[in-house]
């Protein structure tokens, strides 16, 4: 006769057992998963309006089998990439993939259904689809018995595609203030001078963001005093499209980002009223401008100016200042991300910083941000980088007796 103690120590043992079991298992779901991310992550700045995925797909024994990315709009989705290599057919296989398979017919038929005929056991997702629409490939999956799991490295595939993310919910882009400071925050000199406050290093890693970032944007401020290029000189890159926000239409003809016959696209937004004259010498020089209307103070109004860029595909852009296009992007809530070179040196005085504007009276009123990563040290300077923080939900109130 069995007791009811031996009974308990195995049913025990077998809890524990089921229990290593699954956390041994997450932690090959991660490790798959990170490699997704990392599959996707060079193709970053090339697959507007679409997101960065990669795909690993995992025999029964665990071995990888076939591995896929997205590379740009048009061309194939990271898990028809993966399973093309296995002839359309992974029985019993498990398909990891940073975001739920589409199941919607674009510019590419849709992926969930393709996923599901190949006769997978098991799909792992990162982020289910939030536009609308686009998703159900989840239902799909479920819908054929095949196991689906969603939610792994969450935060880490949200951040991956936080320019994604931005343009399919908030229908804008994601905007990356960008800023060369010295240590009291001063982005030039008294006299005005900017070049070089960061080292050479600090500088490269600047075209490296260009390179990521669908578009690049200064105010009139910055191309009057630095006279940019605004490209990005690293191997294999491609140039951003450049935007100027320029009221009265001050960009000199012989401004170094007009795109003239063969540069980059070039737009430069200015207000209802400035002279058709300037425009036509601009757009002589290869530009495109856009009219938009003003504040009452005179400035162009930036918001609609976000919804034009998502209708054309732009999801990331790399905004370079100045510190009154800053200080706009902050008080209207157009903040997304911070990428702060910071130099140590310090420069004092009325000199210029980063972020302009009027200023805020009240610590409580200051625009929050969150460190997403630690700094990096890029011989002798440092990389900042910050997320917006989330504006906290109000307190729940009583009601009233």
């Amino acid at each position: 006769m069995t007791s009811t103690g031996g009974k308990g120590a195995r049913a025990a043992g077998g809890k524990a057992e089921r229990k290593a079991e699954r956390e041994a298992q997450d932690e090959i779901d991660r490790e798959h998963m990170g490699r997704c991310l990392d599959l996707a992550e060079p193709y970053r700045g090339r697959t507007a309006p679409n997101p960065l995925v990669g795909c690993v797909i995992v025999d029964r024994a665990g071995k990888v089998i076939a591995e896929g990315a997205h590379r740009g709009p048009g061309t194939d989705h990271a898990e028809i990439v993966a399973l093309k290599k296995l002839k359309g057919k992974a029985p019993g296989a498990t398909l990891y993939v940073n975001l739920e398979p589409c199941n919607h017919h674009g510019r590419t038929p849709p992926c969930a259904p393709v996923v599901r005929d190949s006769g997978v056991a098991r799909v792992v997702i990162g982020l289910e689809d939030p536009i609308e629409g686009h998703a159900g490939g989840i239902e799909v999956l479920r819908r054929a018995r095949i196991k689906v799991a969603v939610g792994v490295l969450a935060d880490e595939c949200e951040q991956a595609n936080r320019p994604f993310l931005t343009w399919s919910m908030s229908h804008r882009p994601a905007f990356t203030l960008k800023a060369a400071i010295t240590l009291d925050g001063k982005i030039a000199t008294i006299s005005g001078l900017s070049k070089w406050i960061t080292g050479p290093y600090a500088r490269q890693d600047v075209m490296r963001l260009r390179n990521e970032h669908d578009a690049v944007l200064v105010g009139i401020g910055t191309v009057l005093a630095d006279d940019p290029w605004l490209t990005a000189r690293v191997p294999d890159g491609r140039d951003p499209i450049r935007i100027v926000i320029d009221t009265h239409l001050r960009t000199p003809p012989a401004a170094h980002l007009l795109p003239r016959k063969t540069g980059p696209r070039t737009i430069v937004v200015c207000g209802p009223e400035a002279p058709a004259r300037r425009e036509a010498a601009l757009v002589a020089k290869g530009a495109e401008i856009w009219r938009l209307a003003t504040h009452r103070n005179g400035r162009i109004d930036l918001r609609p100016l976000g919804k034009m860029l998502a209708d054309i595909g732009i999801m990331a852009v790399l905004v370079e200042g100045g510190g009154e296009i800053h200080a706009y992007m902050m008080a209207h809530g157009l903040a997304d991300e911070l990428v702060i070179y910071l130099a140590p040196k310090v420069v004092g005085g009325p000199a210029k910083t980063w972020v302009g504007g009027k200023g805020l009276a009240s610590l409580t009123s200051a625009h929050k941000f969150i460190f997403d990563s630690d700094p990096v040290d890029l011989a002798g300077d440092l990389r900042i980088t910050a997320v917006r923080a989330p504006i906290p939900e109000p307190p729940p109130m009583d009601d009233p007796d």
